[in-house]
């Protein structure tokens, strides 16, 4: 069972998820990317997959490709730069996704410790 004390907004998210099993991963109530510098999936959650209404497991693809959001060549652009700049610690909201283009997606990208970034994504409930 993964630690539910593991809030979205903690300012060591990636520190303390970085301690969790890909399984404890799974069971968060948030989606977790795992993304290298190339923006090519790592790790992908159950959740997200879920959540996200994707279904599948886009491993070893290009995030954006392989993304359906609106505003993904603006994330892309802000996640690149920041990646390049220094330590990735941002948050953003995007109207909508595959599962309910009504709800707003938030999420938070943070650099990740073996290099590349994990993004966390919180949906609203509608």
């Amino acid at each position: 069972m993964a630690d539910d004390s593991i809030d979205f907004d903690a300012p060591d998210l990636a520190a303390r998820i970085e301690q969790l099993s890909q399984h404890q991963l799974d069971q968060l109530p948030y989606g977790v990317v795992l993304l290298d510098r190339r923006c090519v999936v790592q790790f992908y959650s159950a959740t997200e997959a879920r959540e996200s209404g994707y279904g599948m497991t886009p491993m070893g693809r290009d995030f954006f490709d392989a993304s359906r959001c609106e505003g993904k060549r603006d994330f892309r652009e802000r996640l690149t730069r920041a990646m390049d700049e220094g330590p990735v610690d941002f948050e953003l909201a995007l109207p909508g996704d595959l599962a309910n283009p009504l709800r707003e997606v938030r999420i938070r990208a943070l650099s990740a410790r073996g290099g590349g970034v994990w993004l966390f994504m919180e949906r609203d409930k509608r």
